[in-house]
């Protein structure tokens, strides 16, 4: 009897989703995309009216294994929304105070800047706290070896704007809210959600510690190959920010929590608080917002892996696409959007390739700037030779990708709106643009060398 309720329940799941959304058709859309993206491997996760529509893995992981949708991934930062959700779990139980000051309810706070007293938690969720990469010192939290830790080395470092005034997107805000956690509940951060988020919901594969869960080696895209890496070090186990490790099984059992169904772990009132956007940004609490559509989404990007959340309330879907590798483009979400596209009739787009005609065009540059070095080199008399214009003035044109090359992590953390990027992390996914500059400088470089070499033996 039980059996046939639950397949009765299927079924009408199923009548009721658009037709061209079955799980057939949902597989043969994934493995379109990890074809066209060349992932080295992906799960996926789609969940409605609280079931899992379907939760699969494609490609491989460094072993040569099968993904599978039991195949624990870092997430990054989709990691916020669960900790908003811890932290909205201590606000029904009285245990934080949702607008109450940060400073009043976490011992070890404090910062140079007097305004940092009137942060909230609300701020901190809505990234409205203004803290900024910009105006702390990013390396030096980073080393932190505990939230606490992690905590007082704020005690330096300023803020960019007044508290409420502006958005940044920050991940101070979020591991401060996990040090809130550990503080009002007497837990460490990883156990209060292990107990009281994870637990709750089934998700037996997921920590914020890769000593409690082993993820899946990432990999980095170099010129189209996909090789494996050790994720960058940083303060990632026990993080707020960006510690989650879990699995696509499992993100199933969150998505369906996130929608209300399910069993409940906060109020309804309480997850629309964290699902509405604030007036300043199209920014919930771990959640992004579309205006026109009003879909929840929020992507993870660390430097081996890449992750996207999502859920419609239109149309009561969700769902979480998580891959072992990253590279200069994001496909994790393309695959999510053309994921939304069939659960609303729509036919998607083919995702992917963008990663390979960048990837491409950088390393036909590399070759052309390695060229263009050796021909300049073997020149570099005929050079010498030319009477017009001063000699010393044109040995500057060649040097200008060395100069680019100096300002590297300055002009990516511009281009990022601010975010602290170095020179390690753009080893990683920017390799390909990375090896190209250096090549381009060392090309310049090498050539400037040569025509001062020959200047100087004809005085």
């Amino acid at each position: 009897m039980k059996s046939l309720l639950i397949g009765l329940s299927a079924a009408l799941t199923f009548s009721a989703a658009p037709a061209g959304m079955t799980p057939p058709s949902i597989d043969a859309f994934l493995r379109q995309a990890l074809e066209s993206t060349g992932l080295p491997g992906f799960s996926v996760v789609v969940t409605h009216n609280g079931t899992i529509v379907h939760a699969a893995g494609y490609g491989h992981d460094s072993a040569g294994d099968a993904v599978t949708e039991n195949t624990p991934m870092r997430v990054a930062s989709v990691s916020k929304s669960f900790t908003a959700m811890a932290v909205m779990t201590l606000v029904e139980r009285g245990k934080i105070a949702l607008d109450g000051p940060v400073a009043a309810q976490l011992p070890g706070f404090r910062m140079a800047d007097p305004r940092a007293a009137k942060i909230t938690v609300r701020q901190l969720l809505n990234q409205t706290s203004g803290l900024s990469d910009t105006t702390v010192d990013i390396a030096a939290v980073e080393s932190a070896t505990s939230l606490a830790d992690y905590t007082s080395r704020l005690a330096g470092s300023e803020l960019r704007a007044d508290p409420g005034t502006r958005w940044e997107y920050c991940n101070v805000n979020y591991d401060l809210a996990a040090r809130l956690v550990e503080v009002a509940s007497g837990q460490r951060f990883g156990d209060y959600l292990r107990d009281r988020v994870f637990g709750p919901l089934g998700m037996k594969s997921s920590a914020v510690s890769d000593q409690v869960v082993k993820p899946a080696d990432g990999h980095n895209s170099i010129f189209g190959a996909w090789l494996p890496r050790p994720e960058l070090s940083g303060f990632l186990n026990d993080s707020g920010s960006g510690g989650v490790i879990t699995t696509a099984a499992d993100m199933g059992k969150w998505l369906i929590a996130q929608t209300g169904d399910g069993r409940p772990l906060v109020k309804r009132k309480s997850l629309d608080v964290m699902h509405t956007p604030t007036k300043i940004r199209d920014y919930g609490m771990g959640w992004g917002v579309e205006r026109d559509t009003g879909l929840l989404a929020h992507s993870g990007n660390l430097f081996t892996y890449n992750a996207v959340e999502a859920v419609s309330p239109k149309t009561g879907y969700g769902f979480a696409v998580m891959a072992n590798g990253a590279a200069l483009t994001d496909d994790t979400y393309t695959i999510m959007k053309g994921l939304v596209a069939l659960t609303e009739g729509r036919t998607p787009e083919t995702p992917g390739g963008d990663r390979q005609l960048f990837e491409l065009v950088l390393g036909v540059l590399a070759l052309v700037a390695a060229g263009l070095g050796a021909v300049g080199v073997l020149r570099s008399r005929r050079w010498a030779a030319r009477r017009s214009g001063r000699p010393w003035l044109r040995l500057v044109p060649p040097l200008l990708p060395a100069a680019v090359l100096a300002a590297y992590p300055d002009l990516v953390s511009f281009l990022m709106n601010g975010r602290t990027v170095t020179w390690a992390q753009l080893t990683y996914f920017a390799a390909p643009l990375s090896i190209t500059l250096v090549v381009a400088a060392l090309s310049g470089v090498l050539v400037t060398a040569a025509r001062i070499r020959v200047l100087l033996r004809a005085r």
